[in-house]
């Protein structure tokens, strides 16, 4: 079991260096130019990472630059850059001061001047200006019912365009009549551009009216001032931006496919559209582990199966954990007595929720560890509680913070 394990972890770390954010920027920018003055903003997870990548491509010729990131993703300064961090996956005080210092990076420029928008996953959370007359408070509020109810990602950043004063083509906007060159790595399903980061220089495809059906939807409970701001329209024509995607998940699996052939397994990428509940992600990776393993299809092992997305959890309780953890736990309870099979689910940026684990690997033992603790996996799973069960079974995936966000990766490998 120890051999698939390592070959496990191999994919990992390989798929990742394929999406690292430094090089997608890189390749970006070689040998473009700017007229005028160039500003670069960086939000997201990979802010650091991206802006750096900038700075060693464009140098001196970068007028100034603003990264803003989550906590503790930042490596030190760059030149011509101030580096500021927030919270995710909720914003704080940092956000806002953090934001502001971006729109004020940005005014006072000319026709002939180009900001450089480089956004990657986390982007939505950190990059915020309350519209209107709302708050901080009113958007923690209104974000943490949405991490709660099991709202996707499009549905969740639907709302944060609506109210806010940067997201959905309103930070095009306070740029012009500057240019904008947005780089974007994809941490939303399909690279629907309006969506990622909620789409600060993209024209917005969502209505007031698909707001307020998801509001509906999920049973949120809204101020007067929110139901007021999900009545003024985002901007629906962006003239001054244009976009490049340069990472998503596509790259990710086929990145761990071909590290997955290169070890001797054959592989197959399933999905690169998994957004269901992340436990039933992991009971349907489990059933197609047993359907290999008895009746040798799709694919006879050894054999890897490949698939890519952003799954969501519903918290019923107070616990810790991320939605990758909660895939794999909710995997190992079926998985439980076989033998030559892992089933691992990572974050590509490193982190799983508020926890400090990418994921985690798990095996035909790892229930049987738990059982021996007396730890029952459906207790775990209600309370949320996946990283302090998987810690115990020495099952978490470790990276730390990578640089880049596209999405998640889950695989199983059978021997």
């Amino acid at each position: 079991m120890g051999i698939i394990k390592e070959d496990a972890k191999k994919i990992i770390h390989s798929s990742i260096q394929r999406v690292l954010s430094d090089s997608a920027v890189k390749r970006a920018l070689e040998g473009k130019s700017f007229s005028g003055k160039v500003v670069v903003i960086a939000i997201g997870k990979a802010a650091w990472n991206m802006a750096n990548a900038a700075a060693e491509i464009l140098g001196d010729d970068i007028e100034k630059g603003i990264v803003l990131t989550k906590y503790h993703h930042s490596q030190g300064p760059i030149k011509n850059f101030t580096v500021l961090e927030a919270s995710h996956p909720l914003p704080d005080e940092k956000t806002i001061t953090g934001t502001e210092v971006i729109i004020e990076a940005v005014s006072d420029l000319s026709p002939e001047d180009t900001v450089i928008f480089l956004v990657s996953g986390g982007g939505s959370a950190l990059f915020e200006k309350p519209a209107g007359n709302l708050g901080l408070k009113d958007l923690l509020e209104v974000t943490d019912q949405l991490l709660k109810c099991g709202a996707d990602i499009v549905e969740m950043n639907t709302i944060r365009k609506h109210l806010s004063a940067v997201k959905g083509g309103k930070f095009a906007a306070l740029c012009a009549p500057a240019q904008v060159y947005t780089i974007a790595l994809s941490d939303i399903l399909g690279d629907r551009p309006d969506s990622i980061a909620s789409g600060p220089t993209c024209p917005d495809l969502s209505t007031c009216k698909d707001a307020f059906a998801i509001v509906e939807k999920y049973g949120l409970s809204l101020t007067e001032e929110m139901k007021q701001q999900l009545f003024v329209e985002t901007p629906k024509e962006v003239l001054n931006n244009t976009m490049l995607i340069t990472g998503s998940v596509n790259e990710l699996c086929i990145a761990a496919a071909s590290e997955a052939k290169a070890l001797g397994y054959e592989p197959l990428i399933l999905s690169t559209f998994v957004d269901c509940e992340a436990k039933e992600a992991g009971r349907f990776l489990a059933a197609i582990g047993k359907t290999i393993q008895k009746d040798g299809f799709p694919l006879k092992a050894p054999c890897a199966i490949i698939c890519g997305g952003e799954t969501v959890v519903r918290i019923t309780g107070k616990g810790k954990g991320g939605r990758n953890q909660e895939l794999a736990l909710s995997a190992a309870a079926s998985i439980t007595g076989m033998d030559n099979i892992v089933i691992g689910a990572v974050g590509s940026d490193g982190t799983d929720g508020p926890t400090d684990a990418a994921g985690a690997l798990v095996d035909g033992y790892t229930k049987e560890t738990l059982d021996e603790a007396g730890i029952s996996i459906v207790d775990i799973l209600a309370e949320n509680d996946s990283n302090r069960a998987l810690a115990i079974t020495d099952a978490l995936v470790m990276t730390g913070p990578t640089g880049t966000n596209v999405n998640d990766l889950y695989f199983l490998l059978c021997k």
